[in-house]
């Protein structure tokens, strides 16, 4: 067996396993506390925050949680079963797997605290924006995860302690079920990139200097699947190739927050139409912050 596909199966193997119990253990732990709380107020007490401050809060949670793109998608999913704000859930979606302690840690080791914390606010605040944006298209009959299931008047919550467990045990196996083939496919794709995608990839694409370089580093970083504390030290030694780093951070970000492996799990919950908005937004966010940070540090 090659390296590189020791590489591909060790990776395959531990985050299929550590996706599809982080899907069941977060809906069945969201769906046993719903039926606690009657859902109006839940939905109730979810949308008093108001100008964007739901979205701060949730773009902050994203930070301190060290997941990445497909990783996070379990929390996001309990947070549109519990009917959390569309767009607060996706400010979590988004800084989650850009922003996280470790990558904070690496990074400004390698290159510095002020380009750490520059790094660590703008992702925040990209999560935190991009969410309000997000949340005012109106977006939330696009959502597909359980609409057949949906009805006009709630189903009654269970009451006893046994029949609220067996409850949260169903929704948590059901969606697991739902999502089966996505996550597979996904993890799949990803874990084929992690292990045959060289480190000089991007060096090699990325050598002219136009300004399209921003923009290319984000297309380029899609379809690469890995975590922010994955990337940091291949962003340390392309920026040491002569790439700038603002190009080399929107690299990173992209490959973060943007894997086509979470493209696939997040099309088995939501219609294409919001995919490609979601993908869109935040892809213009990461090549605007590409382009500041390039001003800025040059």
């Amino acid at each position: 067996m090659t390296p590189e596909l020791q590489t591909a199966l060790d990776f395959f193997l531990r985050d299929t396993v550590k996706i599809f119990f982080l899907i069941f253990g977060v809906v069945s732990l969201i769906a046993f506390v719903k039926t606690f709380l009657a859902t109006t107020g839940l939905k109730k007490l979810m949308q008093k925050p108001r100008a964007g401050l739901g979205n701060l809060a949730a773009a902050l949670f994203g930070a301190i949680t060290p997941f990445c793109s497909c990783s996070s998608i379990p929390i996001f999913i309990g947070f549109l079963k519990a009917r959390i704000p569309l767009g607060i859930a996706f400010s979590f979606l988004i800084t989650s797997p850009l922003v996280n302690e470790v990558a904070f840690v690496i990074m400004g080791g390698m290159f510095g605290w002020r380009l750490a914390a520059l790094y660590a606010i703008s992702g925040i605040l990209l999560g935190t924006i991009a969410g309000m944006i997000l949340g005012t298209f109106k977006m939330e009959k696009n959502i597909i995860l359980d609409s057949s299931s949906r009805t006009n008047k709630e189903a009654p919550m269970p009451k006893t302690f046994d029949s609220r467990l067996r409850y949260a045990v169903q929704e948590g196996s059901k969606t697991v079920i739902k999502l089966f083939p996505y996550i597979l496919l996904g993890v799949a794709l990803g874990a084929l990139m992690h292990g045959y995608v060289p480190k000089e990839f991007l060096t090699s694409h990325l050598r002219a200097d136009s300004l399209w370089q921003v923009p290319i580093a984000v297309l380029i970083g899609i379809p690469i699947y890995a975590g922010c504390s994955t990337v940091v030290p291949i962003i340390f030694s392309i920026a040491q190739n002569g790439i700038p780093l603002g190009t080399s951070l929107a690299f990173m970000m992209a490959v973060a927050g943007l894997s086509l492996p979470e493209a696939i799990i997040l099309k088995r919950v939501m219609k294409f139409r919001l995919l490609a908005v979601f993908f869109g937004t935040v892809g213009l966010g990461i090549i605007a912050i590409g382009y500041l940070f390039n001003l800025v540090l040059t």
